[in-house]
């Protein structure tokens, strides 16, 4: 029988993607990592690190731990978490269950290496309008929450990322960029494993805006016009990212729960028998 603070594995699934999802904490063995070295989506590979160490880097964020099984090392680490004054969970059957599930796991060997803090660094053109909002998007909310952006001039973006160990993104001839007719979006989606059905959809929808093929997606347009118009919105690019993260938080909840759902006017109109 699970302890009162766990959580499911169809419970989480419902949060990751949202910006309510708390930290996940991949609580692991270095063996039982080795042999599947995919993280949950956004999860932050901390292993052996000292609960307290952690508690002080959480400052009272809630967060799920998460362990091979669901056992001692997750429902352990959740509970010195509790006590330091930090709320946490535990992943209820751990990996195993989740991926027994097909649940989404994130491969990360292509992410670059994390700083200090334990973020990883990506750097692309200053000025974003689609793919560079939404690959941080995409980032932030399935791959690394605590992810740094930089945005620079087009032609400073190699000399950055080499400076400062940050991937660059949305630049020619680099591993993060487009390829064919398939936009940087696409490609994350692609190397990091993911293939939830409504981060395809909302995939479409990017490439439609962000390469002119308005065809692609009837959503395409209105995902261009907000684009461009938080663009004029904000001459500071971070403003516009943190703007845009709502925008895209908005089209995947859209995606994922909202698809089959229409509107008219007048709602509720009186019939014979009163309002239907």
């Amino acid at each position: 029988m699970p302890a009162p603070n766990a959580i499911s594995p169809e419970k989480l699934a419902r949060l990751i993607g949202t910006p309510k999802t708390p930290l996940l904490l991949d609580v692991r063995s270095d063996e039982d990592r080795a042999a599947d070295p995919r993280l949950l989506p956004g999860a932050l590979a901390v292993g052996d690190r000292a609960p307290t160490a952690l508690a002080a880097e959480l400052s009272g964020r809630p967060s799920i731990a998460i362990c091979q099984a669901g056992h001692k090392r997750s429902q352990g680490a959740a509970a010195w978490l509790r006590a330091e004054g930090c709320p946490s969970e535990y992943l209820e059957g751990g990996f195993e269950a989740w991926r027994e599930a097909g649940l989404p796991l994130v491969d990360t060997r292509h992410l670059p290496p994390r700083d200090g803090q334990g973020r990883t660094v990506w750097v692309t053109r200053a000025r974003p309008k689609i793919d560079r909002v939404a690959c941080p998007w995409l980032i932030r909310r399935f791959v690394d929450p605590r992810a740094v952006f930089l945005f620079v001039a087009p032609a400073e973006v190699e000399g950055v990322a080499e400076r400062y160990g940050a991937a660059p993104f949305d630049v020619e001839n680099v591993f993060w960029s487009h390829r064919d007719a398939h936009c940087t979006f696409d490609v994350m989606l692609s190397e990091f494993g993911l293939s939830l059905p409504a981060l395809k959809r909302l995939a479409v929808i990017v490439r439609g805006a962000d390469t002119a093929r308005l065809d692609l997606a009837p959503e395409a347009a209105g995902l261009l016009a907000a684009s461009l118009g938080l663009s004029r919105m904000h001459a500071d690019d971070l403003e516009q990212l943190d703007a845009g993260m709502l925008l895209y938080d908005a089209f995947y909840r859209w995606a994922r729960d909202a698809t089959d759902e229409t509107h008219n006017w007048p709602t509720n109109k009186p019939g014979p028998h009163g309002p239907q």
